[in-house]
């Protein structure tokens, strides 16, 4: 329950403060984070690698 609550956390004060062209650079992160750690063992590392 505690990601719950960061992401309404999260939500509010990007909805209170209209911040939401942070929206983007947060899924992006993520995304690139979730990338990372799921490739980080697999055979495929070196050529996702080469990308960045």
């Amino acid at each position: 329950m505690v990601e719950m609550e960061f992401l309404k956390d999260l939500w509010g004060f990007l909805n209170v403060r209209k911040k939401f062209w942070l929206l983007p650079i947060i899924l992006t992160l993520l995304l690139f984070g979730i990338l990372i750690v799921l490739t980080s063992g697999s055979a495929i590392a070196p050529f996702i690698y080469t990308l960045f």
